[in-house]
Formats: C-alpha cells, sequence, structure tokens
C-alpha cells in the first residue's frame, strides 16, 4: 500500500500482544491505552473501563507529518482485544494510517478492535485504515466517533484480502456544523462479511456521507446496513455501490434514512451489478489479458476516491 508507511517506521507498533515500537512526538501524547487509562483523567472520562491492550493517542498541538499505528498477528490462534483511543484538541488538524494485518496466511487469528474518536471544536481527522488478513482469520472492528461543534472527519477503511469472518461497524455524533466521511471499500471471496455504518445528525448544518465499494467472489456472502438519522436540520447521503464476480456470490444492501427534523435533507442510492463486459473488451483491445482487464476494473472500483 503506497500510502501507508513501512510499519517500521510506525509510531505505534504491536505484534500479537506486545508493543515492540512506541514513539512519541512533540505535541503528542502517545500511551499503551491501559497506561494511558491511569493516567490521564481525559482517558477515563472516555473509556467504559482499564483496557488490556491498544494505544492511546492525544493530540495536543498541531503537527506537520501524518502518525502511523500498525498492529500485528504473527502467531497461531493469537486472540487480540485491541481498545484504542484518539482525542483531537480544538482547532487541530491530524492525519493517522492504521495497518491491521496478519504476518502469514494461515494463522486462526481472531483481532478485535474498538476505537474511540474525539474531535474536538474545530478540529479535523483523516483516517486511513487498511486490514490485510488471512483466510483462516476472523476479525471484527467497532469505531466510535464524536464531533463537537465545527470538528470534521474523512475515514477511509479498505480490507481487499480473503478472510474466514469479516465485521466492520462505525458510528459517528455530529453535533452543530461538523462533518464526517466514511468510505468503505472491501472484496470478499469464500467468506461473510457485515458492515454498519451510522451516522446522527445531531446538530443543524451537520452533513455526512456514507460511501460503500463492495465486490464479492466466489462463495462470499456481503450485508451492508447503512443507516442515517437526522436529529437537526443537516444533510446526509449514503451511496452503496457492489459488483458481483460469481454466480454463488452475494450482497446485500440496506441503506436507511430517517429523519426528525423537516429542514433536513437526506438521500441515498444502491446498485449492484456486474463487470461490463465492454469495458473488458476495451482494455483487451488496449493490450491487456481479460485477468488484467478484471484486476483493472476492479482496482478502480475499490480506489481510495474519497480522501484525494
Amino acid at each position: 500500500m503506497k500510502s501507508v508507511r513501512n510499519a517500521k517506521s510506525a509510531n505505534y507498533l504491536q505484534i500479537n500482544h506486545v508493543i515492540k515500537k512506541l514513539l512519541s512526538e512533540e505535541g503528542v501524547i502517545l500511551r499503551p491505552s491501559a497506561e494511558a487509562y491511569e493516567e490521564f483523567e481525559e482517558a477515563k472520562k472516555y473509556l467504559d473501563k482499564r483496557p488490556s491492550e491498544g494505544y492511546f493517542i492525544w493530540v495536543r498541538q498541531q503537527i506537520s507529518h501524518p502518525l502511523s499505528t500498525c498492529i500485528t498477528i504473527s502467531s497461531p490462534n493469537i486472540h487480540q482485544n485491541i481498545n484504542n483511543l484518539i482525542i483531537v484538541d480544538p482547532g487541530i488538524n491530524v492525519e493517522i494510517y492504521s495497518i491491521c494485518n496478519a504476518a502469514k496466511p494461515v494463522l486462526c487469528g481472531v483481532h478485535e478492535g474498538y476505537t474511540k474518536i474525539i474531535l474536538k471544536e474545530n478540529s479535523s481527522l483523516k483516517l486511513r485504515h487498511f486490514h490485510k488478513w488471512g483466510v483462516s482469520d476472523e476479525v471484527k472492528t467497532v469505531t466510535e466517533v464524536m464531533l463537537e461543534k465545527g470538528a470534521s472527519m474523512l475515514s477511509f477503511y479498505k480490507c481487499i484480502s480473503p478472510l474466514k469472518k469479516l465485521s466492520v461497524s462505525s458510528t459517528a455524533f455530529l453535533e452543530k456544523n461538523s462533518s464526517a466521511n466514511f468510505e468503505v471499500s472491501i472484496l470478499a471471496k469464500d467468506e461473510e462479511a457485515e458492515l454498519y455504518e451510522s451516522l446522527f445528525l445531531n446538530g443543524d448544518n451537520s452533513n455526512g456521507i456514507i460511501k460503500l465499494r463492495m465486490i464479492s467472489d466466489r462463495n462470499a456472502k456481503i450485508t451492508s446496513h447503512s443507516k442515517i438519522v437526522a436529529n437537526g436540520a443537516g444533510i446526509g447521503h449514503i451511496e452503496c455501490m457492489g459488483l458481483l464476480l460469481s454466480n454463488n456470490s452475494i450482497i446485500s444492501s440496506i441503506p436507511e434514512i430517517f429523519t426528525k427534523n423537516k429542514e433536513a435533507t437526506l438521500t441515498h442510492e444502491a446498485s449492484i451489478g456486474k463487470i461490463s463486459e465492454d469495458e473488458i473488451n476495451y482494455l483487451r483491445s488496449r493490450g491487456l489479458t481479460e485477468e488484467e482487464a478484471i484486476s483493472l476494473i476492479v482496482t478502480g472500483f475499490l480506489g481510495e476516491t474519497l480522501l484525494h
């Protein structure tokens, strides 16, 4: 992944249950989340209990380059239970690259990740989160984002390596003049994948976008639940697009929009289809094989469009 720095240069590196690297920077507090819970009242405020593993990032001053984290499973039958907390102080803009992966293809690992993100007034976060797992791994990630007045978040999640079971859940609560854009891209093969994306537009002039890109291949089932609830006079949009690459694969897309405010505007669109033969033939006429043409189309379909 070209956009992600090598794991060796990560600010936080965890392998199995052991922290291998913890590199703070000026203006940034970085701790194991268990230690942060004991050290900072701010951590106790947002964490329900003392975590067993994971990281705590508190961005107190403006920094000029992205932060990065990497959490890896490298041994068989590891069960990670990660609890992360990210806080960005008022007026600060920050970018984070996050990798979670398995070092080998057949480790039968379980990765459960729970991340809470607090964006203070007029702060912003760009989060790029990449997963790469093995075919025997089971993964569940839950993210909860609190956006104070004027805060903004751009989130991009991608998992295109087949695994046994995947569950991705993201929920954001937006106050006045805040915005949240979530983009999720997955490619499933011989697996069961569930996506849950929810935005709550609680403040006036808040706005949110959910954009899903899903490809279901051989013996895969993808189910997506996308929801925007407008309690304030906000604007929201859901866009779900799916591609079926085989006849024994399934995609179920369930968008839901709900408003309690007559000034809110909510829209959604969803489509599921197949790769166009015309596109394949065009690329083959340019010298690509059929396999190369399909790979290029899939790459473009799952591409990172939101954060360019």
